[in-house]
Parts: structure tokens; C-alpha cells; sequence
């Protein structure tokens, strides 16, 4: 637990005391963010804000995975603790980073082009599909070799599973390698375009970031306490995942680097996170379910990010068969201001669904262990 709280102030501080600068350095190179003229007339007035704060925060979170695991060096159960970086901390940070390059990419393009289209959609799908194969491939190829103090295995896990997972592996849902890959790539891609998406009001995506990034911290640190790799703990409904304490440390990290970003990103931001942050924050999210066993509890987890999502594709769906649109405008915050709510108002409520999202996660999560227990 010290070595996680360590990764979410080191990141929390970094965060919050980096963005202004940040601010200072793509204001002096006037990387501002392009408004889209069809969109709703009072974002006009956020023309210019500084784009492409999601650097910040991400290199905040890969900082305070150093720092983390520089605390995991002195705790007395250091042989089950992952002391050295492994695989799964390349995985997650790969997905978060490489992500993130390719909203950067387009975030560039944008401020180059003082427009706001940047990498044209096969770009950013190309580059989705490239990130997702790669750490999924890296992510189902690589075994664990944890042993324990007598130098017997203990851990022969890889970062993801040739099962689908819902709280934990399905038995009966085996897809083999191949079919892990292209479910990886697919989870990235809905991920990083949902936090995309409802990246459109200040803070919004932040903060519903913020909800599910320490939802993962949780259960990766529950997973940790009750693991079927540490030989102290033997029972049979100990789960069986790959290093959890670390993903509980970049999850933890993820989540105090974007709360610090959050002060200077609520209304009025001051900083946009940009795409850079969006995909970076989505590659990650993905990682998570994926490294926790729990893709089929995302859509659960990431509620919000699910509704923005289907309002667009109801949106396009209904205009292209009918000639109708079903709201105002979409991703769906945008048709909540065109009638008439106020930016903070959306943020809040949204933040409450999004919590709603998590809460019923969290408890079934909980829930199904309790049930293996009675």
C-alpha cells in the first residue's frame, strides 16, 4: 500500500505544479486549441486554450511508477512484491504512452494546421490498431517467471488471458491467442474513441477518468491481497492475474496525476487535455481491464463513456437511415447545452453517472467475491 500512495502523491504533485508551466510553454508556442465552427457557438470562446496538456500528466504517471516502485524496495515482502519492473508495467505505460503519441500526432496537426482536423480517421485508426496489436501481442507472449523463495514458480501468468473476463477469467469463453489480440485491439480502440469523445466540456472526461483509473486501483490491490501467486496465500478464490500490486501502482498514479491536472482543467480550463490525453487515458483504461481481467466489466465501469459513445453512433445511425438526428447535437453533452444547461451543470451530473457506473462495478466485483467465500 506504501509504495501505491507513494506513486499517487509523487504523480498528484507533479501534476498540478507541471501544468502551469505547461500552460507557459504551449501558450509561448501558441499550440491553442482549435474550435470546430459546427459545434456549439459558446465554445468560440475557448479558442486558443492550450491543447496537448494529456503530456503532462502522463509523464507525471510514468515518474511516479519510478517512485513507486523505489518504495517497494524496502517492504518486508518484497519477494511477492515485484520489486523490478516487469512486463505488465511495459504493457500499461506502452498503451498510455503510445496512445498518447498518436492523439499528439493529431494534436500537432491541428495547431499546425490552426484547424480543428487533425489526423484524418484512418490515421487515428491505423495508429489504434498498430498500439493494440503490438502491447497485445507483448501482453499474451510473455510469461511470468516469478518464483518464490525456494525458487519454485509461483507466477506463470501473461499480462492478458486467452479467456474473456468479467470479474475474473470465464473458462467456458477460451479464444485463443489470435482472438486475445484482436479482442485487445478492439478494447483499445473503444476505450481511447470513449474518452475521446466525452472529452468535450472542461473537465468532464478528467474527472470520469479520475473515477475509474482509482476503481482499477482498488481492485488490483484487492486482487493483490488475495493472489494465488503468493504462496502465503493459498485459498480457492484467490485470483489469478499477473503483478496486481503494480497495477495498482499505475492505476493509483493515473488517477493523482489527473486529479492534479483536473485543478487547472475545470471550468474555465485553462489547458486542454487534447487527444494526447484522451487516447493516452483510453490505451490505459483498456490496459487495465485487460491486465485485471476484466474486459466484460468495462462497459459497466465506464458507463459515461459508453452512453457519449452510443449518442454518436444513434446519432449517425438515424441520419443516415432517416435523415433525422435524434439529439441536438452529439457526443451527447453538446446536445444537453444546446438546451440550455450550463457547462458546470453537465460536468456535475455526468460526473454522477459516471460515478453511479463505478459504484455498481466495484460492488459487483466485491459482491462475486463474497459470494466464493460463503
Amino acid at each position: 500500500m506504501r509504495a501505491v500512495i507513494v506513486a499517487v502523491g509523487v504523480a498528484f504533485l507533479i501534476s498540478l505544479f507541471c501544468t502551469p508551466i505547461a500552460i507557459k510553454v504551449f501558450t509561448r508556442l501558441k499550440a491553442g486549441q482549435p474550435i470546430r465552427a459546427e459545434g456549439p457557438a459558446m465554445h468560440q470562446g475557448k479558442k486558443g486554450t492550450p491543447t496537448m496538456g494529456g503530456v503532462v500528466f502522463i509523464l507525471a504517471t510514468v515518474i511516479a511508477y519510478v517512485a513507486g516502485h523505489l518504495a517497494l524496495t524496502t517492504l518486508p515482502d518484497a519477494q511477492i512484491a515485484q520489486v523490478e519492473p516487469t512486463i505488465t508495467a511495459l504493457v500499461l505505460l506502452g498503451l498510455m504512452v503510445f496512445s498518447g503519441a498518436v492523439g499528439f500526432i493529431d494534436d500537432f496537426l491541428k495547431v499546425r494546421k490552426r484547424h480543428s482536423g487533425g489526423l484524418n480517421k484512418r490515421g487515428k485508426l491505423a495508429g489504434q490498431i498498430l498500439v493494440g496489436a503490438i502491447f497485445g501481442i507483448v501482453a499474451l507472449y510473455f510469461p511470468s517467471s516469478m518464483t518464490d523463495v525456494r525458487g519454485i514458480a509461483t507466477n506463470t501468468e501473461t499480462v492478458g488471458s486467452t479467456t474473456l473476463s468479467f470479474i475474473r477469467d470465464i473458462p467456458a469463453l477460451e479464444i485463443g491467442k489470435v482472438g486475445a489480440v484482436i479482442v485487445i485491439i478492439m478494447v483499445v480502440m473503444a476505450a481511447t474513441n470513449g474518452v475521446n469523445l466525452t472529452d468535450g466540456l472542461d473537465g468532464l472526461a478528467t474527472g470520469a477518468s479520475v473515477m475509474v483509473l482509482a476503481a482499477y486501483a482498488l481492485i488490483a490491490f484487492w486482487q493483490y491481497r488475495h493472489w494465488c501467486a503468493d504462496p502465503n496465500y493459498t485459498e480457492a478464490y484467490c485470483y489469478t492475474v499477473r503483478d496486481p500490486l503494480e497495477i495498482a501502482l499505475i492505476a493509483g498514479a493515473a488517477a493523482g496525476a489527473c486529479v492534479g491536472f483536473l485543478w487547472w482543467n475545470t471550468s474555465p480550463a485553462r489547458i486542454f487535455m487534447g487527444d494526447t490525453g484522451a487516447l493516452g487515458l483510453g490505451g490505459l483504461i483498456a490496459g487495465m481491464a485487460m491486465s485485471t481481467r476484466t474486459i466484460l466489466l468495462l462497459p459497466i465501469l465506464g458507463g459515461l463513456f459508453v452512453i457519449i459513445t452510443m449518442s454518436v453512433v444513434i446519432q449517425i445511425i438515424s441520419f443516415r437511415t432517416t435523415g433525422k438526428r435524434v439529439f441536438r447535437m452529439s457526443p451527447l453533452q453538446h446536445h444537453f447545452e444546446l438546451a440550455g444547461w450550463s457547462e458546470v451543470n453537465i460536468v456535475v451530473r455526468f460526473w454522477i453517472i459516471a460515478g453511479i457506473g463505478v459504484a455498481i462495478a466495484l460492488g459487483l466485483f466485491y459482491s462475486e467475491f463474497l459470494a466464493a467465500v460463503t
